[in-house]
């Protein structure tokens, strides 16, 4: 009884251990999503293009603020909390769409950080997991206001990836190559309210 104490124990402490990339998140990667980030800088390039050719001046002005800045350091930031959060969309059947700001929470729930959209029609939830000092990965569920929100791996129309990047004290976002619906890459953009 108490090995089996203790190893309950032992499995409870490690699964609350944050998410690292060390060989779980390969595992977790639909082959789907695996080849979406391969392409990553071909897709992010393509859509830059085409939202920067086709899209209104002051829209693109945005977007290049946001596509422009360097990633800094995620050591010492605290992403937990509620922030405002606002979806990019760029390439596609429009070459630019720069949506209002919604309500976003980010938690910790001892496994690592958890991201809830919580208004507007297109959601998402989803966990990050730390591929460098710089960049984290966000694997995640796509869903409907009203609708339960799907595990991540249930299907192509679903599962989102991205890559996380912070680009200021109080502003950072996170860039969906390929997403599934609309256009070549989406942006969640995220600031403290």
């Amino acid at each position: 009884m108490l090995m089996r104490l203790c190893s309950l124990s032992l499995f409870l402490f490690a699964s609350s251990l944050p998410a690292l990339a060390t060989g779980e998140l390969p595992d977790l990667l639909t082959e789907a999503d695996k080849s979406r980030l391969a392409r990553y800088e071909e897709s992010r390039q393509e859509a830059i293009d085409e939202a920067v050719a086709g899209g209104a001046e002051e829209d693109v002005a945005v977007f290049r603020q946001i596509v422009e800045h360097r990633p800094r350091s995620f050591d010492g930031f605290d992403m937990t909390g509620a922030w405002q959060c606002r979806t990019i969309k760029a390439g596609g059947l429009a070459s630019l769409v720069i949506y209002d700001w919604f309500s976003c929470r980010v938690s910790d729930d001892g496994s690592g950080w958890r991201l809830e959209k919580l208004s507007g029609s297109q959601r998402t939830v989803g966990r990050f997991f730390t591929e460098s000092d710089t960049r984290l990965v966000y694997l995640g569920a796509y869903f409907v206001a009203g609708d339960t929100p799907p595990e991540y791996g249930a299907g192509p129309d679903t599962d989102q990836v991205g890559y996380a990047y912070r680009s200021g004290d109080q502003h950072w976002r996170i860039e969906f190559p390929a997403p599934a619906r609309e256009s070549k890459l989406d942006i969640l953009e995220f600031r403290r309210p």
